[in-house]
């Protein structure tokens, strides 16, 4: 018997030479054939910092997961917190990094609730009641609220309010006065009028239409 001792130096066959002379003539291994083996770099899972595989510190962390709720919409500091919290990331790193994101304008609440007033008012026909909730619900502080919804005049929400009502006659006409009063009006109580404002615009929009006062009085109240 030869001893692997025996065997002249360089001569020994190699580890590759061993794994080639497993596979078939084709090169291929025995595993089905297809010469697919463990995955590679490409199937791996990719590190969270380039050339390493040591987890991002946490304010890189935040700041990757601000910048990107950002890029989809705008959001407001209380709601860029949650997402932290969900997401596991520290109090601490998590408030050093909303701050610096105010300092530098990423974060405004201000400008967010002007912003949604105008948009949901016009969008919507929302009232400042509305407005003030939806905003409230997103972590607006009650001052930046109050200066929101303040540009919004009375008379411009009572305008809206009429405008409203004028798209609804349309679709009511022919039902029962009564339950077309209280459509009317639930329909603007739902979007944040105050009953004054309803009622007296649903009143006047009907009058307006063709309705005798009169009639209307056993409803609605007179202004």
């Amino acid at each position: 018997m030869v001893r692997r001792s025996d065997w002249p130096a360089g001569a020994a066959p190699s580890s590759a030479g061993r794994v080639a002379g497993d596979r078939g003539g084709d090169g291929r291994d025995g595993r089905g054939g297809d010469g697919r083996g463990r995955r590679t770099g490409s199937g791996a899972e990719p590190p969270s910092r380039a050339g390493g595989s040591a987890p991002l510190p946490p304010e890189e962390q935040a700041r990757a997961i601000c910048l990107r709720l950002l890029t989809g919409s705008p959001r407001t500091r209380k709601q860029l917190a949650e997402a932290l919290a969900q997401r596991g990331i520290p109090d601490d790193a998590a408030e050093a990094v909303l701050s610096r994101f105010e300092e530098v304008g990423l974060i405004d609440d201000a400008a967010f609730a002007g912003a949604w007033v105008d948009s949901r008012h016009r969008g919507r026909g929302l009232a400042r009641r509305a407005l003030a909730r939806e905003l409230r619900t997103k972590g607006v502080e009650s001052a930046v609220i109050d200066e929101a919804v303040g540009r919004l005049d009375a008379e411009q929400e009572e305008l809206t309010a009429r405008e409203l009502v004028e798209r609804k006659l349309r679709v009511t006409r022919g039902m029962d006065r009564e339950k077309r009063l209280r459509r009317l009006v639930g329909m603007l109580a739902r979007k944040g009028y105050s009953e004054g404002v309803a009622l007296r615009v649903v009143r006047r929009a009907l009058e307006e239409e063709g309705d005798d006062p009169e009639v209307l009085d056993g409803y609605l109240p007179g202004e």
